[in-house]
């Protein structure tokens, strides 16, 4: 397939898979322009995704079809897409022990706060949401526009990385999943 035409697929993982990793499939998916696919999983999943992601990425003009809790055992088997990245995004899923990935996908932690774990009123759990929404969307606008035909592993693995670093950011000393 001429590299002009491939499509990329990515996964975000979370534990629970039901904030951050859903909304980097949602941004991923609706930003991509049909070249990225997005997927997201988690270790431990909640079964259902947090109402208030939902909310958010709706007020922001983003499909929500077809969003849902799931395990990344999903993504694990023969059967399952062949992931060309897989993101952490949340600090406890970056030290897990993750299955062996078919293919060998290139991998990197992009730890954001989770906005679910944000107690106190409303309005608070309402901004914890959406920063973790704008700090996505700046990580997978750096991502997508990446040279990725022509870029060698090395370099592509430290722009990886340099990206899970920006603003937002859990870990300032961000390494590979």
């Amino acid at each position: 397939m001429p590299a002009a035409d491939r499509v990329y697929n990515v996964l975000f993982l979370c534990t629970g898979n039901s904030a951050r990793s859903v909304l980097g499939e949602a941004v991923l998916n609706h930003v991509g322009n049909g070249r990225f696919r997005g997927f997201s999983a988690g270790s431990l999943p909640k079964g259902q995704v947090h109402p208030m992601t939902l909310a958010t990425l709706e007020q922001a003009g983003i499909s929500t079809d077809g969003l849902r809790s799931k395990s990344w055992e999903e993504f694990a088997g023969p059967a399952a897409p062949k992931m060309d990245f897989v993101f952490t995004v949340c600090d406890n899923a970056a030290g897990e022990t993750c299955p062996i990935w078919p293919g060998q996908p290139m991998t990197a932690h992009w730890g954001i706060e989770d906005p679910a774990a944000v107690a106190g009123p409303e309005f608070r759990q309402r901004q914890a949401f959406e920063d973790a929404l704008r700090f996505m969307a700046n990580r997978i606008a750096a991502f997508i526009n990446l040279p990725l035909d022509s870029i060698d592993q090395m370099a592509l693995g430290s722009k990886l990385r340099g990206i899970g670093a920006m603003d937002g950011s859990t870990s300032k000393a961000s390494g590979a999943a």
